[in-house]
């Protein structure tokens, strides 16, 4: 299993879900995908479109402001 951290700090959407969605899909069935940004509106879309796609979403923390989310692929 292999842990992908992308750091979307700075970025304004839809740049962090873009890149969250790129490293879901190079990552493996298993492996976690960390999400760091600064964004508050992609710490709400980033976990509603995973969980569309079917993907466990482990952990979502911190303020609106600098957030971490965790994704199982």
């Amino acid at each position: 299993m292999a842990e992908i951290e992308i750091d979307t700090r700075g970025e304004t959407c839809p740049v962090p879900l873009v890149e969250c969605r790129k490293a879901l899909r190079k990552a493996a069935p298993g492996d976690e995908v960390t999400v760091l940004g600064t964004h508050p509106a992609s710490k709400k879309e980033i976990p509603m479109a995973c969980k569309a796609l079917g993907l466990e979403v482990i952990d979502v923390e911190g303020k609106d402001d600098e957030w971490k989310i965790k994704i199982r692929r």
